[in-house]
């Protein structure tokens, strides 16, 4: 069976850090004979620094599906020239403030002290201006407002809003986390997230589990709270799920 987990709000809790025991459990998975992905909204090359080294052998989603790395490869998906014009125009008309990734590097001109910021692996990458960008793959647009936010969702994009951090993802139209599974060629999975980016994971999921309550946790089979993430993870390593997961 594979494991989808997301990575921020799902089994990191500071940006920073995955904790020992969920580490033991995930690692039980793997050991039981199971196979794990993690997904998430991060581009691969903040993903990785996060994960423990025993991890980065394992099939990653990044850029909530912009990004699939397997073995040692990396693709990414880009948005069309034409789309990428608009989005241009809407950054400069409305003056918003970005991080923005390409294949690699990336341009970030957004508060210093927004937790994005600190989540980017700055000794992998270059920060570059947007124009020396040569190809965008994800966008995140900090405060922006309603007008803008029209403007954009009329766009042949993938747009999320989440309203914590006061940010919209942007992606190419279609991009996903569950069409990144399908690119790696998997269809039946369990997943663990926590935020609506983690929808379409939930959606196409086998089983699910959403770590705290909030929009996307009705769409998944079971919520659990953080304190019960690695409790979670051991009970499918020790095969105890017998028609629902022991709260």
């Amino acid at each position: 069976m594979y494991f989808v987990f997301d990575v921020d709000g799902t089994i990191s809790f500071d940006g920073e850090t995955i904790s020992e025991e969920i580490q033991q459990a995930i690692l039980l998975l793997m050991e039981a004979g199971h196979n794990v992905v993690f997904a998430s909204a991060r581009p691969i090359r903040d993903l990785l620094p996060i994960l423990p080294k025993n991890f980065h052998k394992c099939r990653l989603i990044g850029g909530n599906g912009a990004f699939i790395k397997a073995r040692e490869k990396v693709e990414a998906i880009y948005f069309e020239q034409m789309t990428t014009e608009k989005l241009l125009q809407i950054i400069r008309r409305y003056q918003l403030t970005y991080l923005a990734d390409g294949d690699w590097d990336f341009a970030y001109t957004g508060d210093v002290a927004h937790p994005i910021y600190k989540r980017i692996h700055f000794q992998a990458a270059k920060n570059l201006r947007l124009d020396e960008l040569r190809q965008i793959c994800k966008l995140v647009l900090f405060d922006v407002p309603d007008e803008a936010k029209h403007m954009l969702l009329k766009l042949p994009l993938s747009v999320s809003q989440y309203v914590s951090e006061n940010i919209l993802d942007v992606s190419p139209l279609g991009v996903h986390k569950a069409r990144g599974l399908r690119q790696l060629g998997i269809d039946s999975f369990i997943a663990f997230g926590n935020d609506m980016n983690d929808r379409t994971l939930f959606e196409a999921a086998q089983y699910s589990v959403c770590v705290g309550e909030g929009e996307v946790s009705k769409f998944a089979s079971i919520v659990i709270t953080k304190n019960q993430v690695a409790n979670t993870i051991r009970q499918f390593a020790n095969k105890e799920m017998n028609g629902g997961i022991e709260q």
